[in-house]
């Protein structure tokens, strides 16, 4: 019989959760100083603690300042592609690789980065330079969490932008001191440009939406 196993998967935003959170029948709020978002759910035997709060490097390690007694770390949750071979809802996996049976998932390596990569030349250069096939902000630090702690790492991503597109506005431009995008100055950028920004942002937010669920489908069959 397997031993039960507590992951603790951590993500920047609660959305990128939704697809595993449709699939778990059921979950239950946690309080988690330091977080925006925390819940529990179970996958049979296992114990899966989602924790989100927000995007970048600063905000992983407020939310992670405690020791966990976890038996596996993973960041999760959305990623650009760099590599244009892959496309919105493909699986990414860096590290070590999860077995599943049902799902199919890209392997290399996956770039962190403090800021949000916005057009294609900036994804095409840093696919250049580094070599990666997606970037993403927070796996590097919730690695150096896990490190910490003597625990296995995973990264498992999912593609929300593809690497030959540009995002409708630069979200680098609407973050405030900690790292958080202000929403409401999103809006306020999008409706100065009615007729591109806001179709591109629902584009990119139908986007989203697909990406959650192929994250969900993936997590509900992966095995370590």
């Amino acid at each position: 019989m397997a031993t039960a196993e507590t992951w603790l998967i951590v993500a920047a935003e609660r959305r990128e959760f939704d697809g595993i959170l449709d699939r778990c029948g059921g979950s239950t709020k946690l309080e988690w100083p330091g977080a925006r978002f925390a819940c529990e759910v179970k996958r049979g035997s296992d114990r899966w603690l989602l924790v989100a709060n927000g995007p970048g490097a600063l905000l992983v390690r407020k939310a992670l300042e405690r020791k966990v007694d976890v038996s596996r770390v993973i960041s999760t949750g959305f990623c650009g592609a760099l590599d244009p071979a892959l496309q919105v809802g493909d699986i990414v996996v860096a590290g070590k690789q999860p077995g599943s049976p049902n799902s199919r998932f890209a392997t290399g390596e996956i770039l962190s980065a403090d800021r949000v990569a916005v057009t294609a030349a900036e994804k095409r250069s840093l696919r250049d330079k580094t070599g990666a096939v997606a970037v993403e902000m927070e796996a590097s630090a919730v690695a150096q969490k896990a490190a910490e702690w003597g625990v296995p790492f995973h990264c498992i991503r999912v593609v929300s932008d593809t690497a030959a597109e540009d995002l409708p506005l630069d979200f680098n431009l609407y973050r405030d001191a900690q790292g958080r995008f202000s929403r409401f100055r999103i809006a306020l950028a999008a409706m100065a440009r009615p007729f591109t920004a806001i179709p591109a942002l629902l584009r990119l937010d139908n986007n989203c939406r697909c990406a959650a669920a192929a994250l969900g489908e993936f997590f509900a069959h992966c095995q370590f």
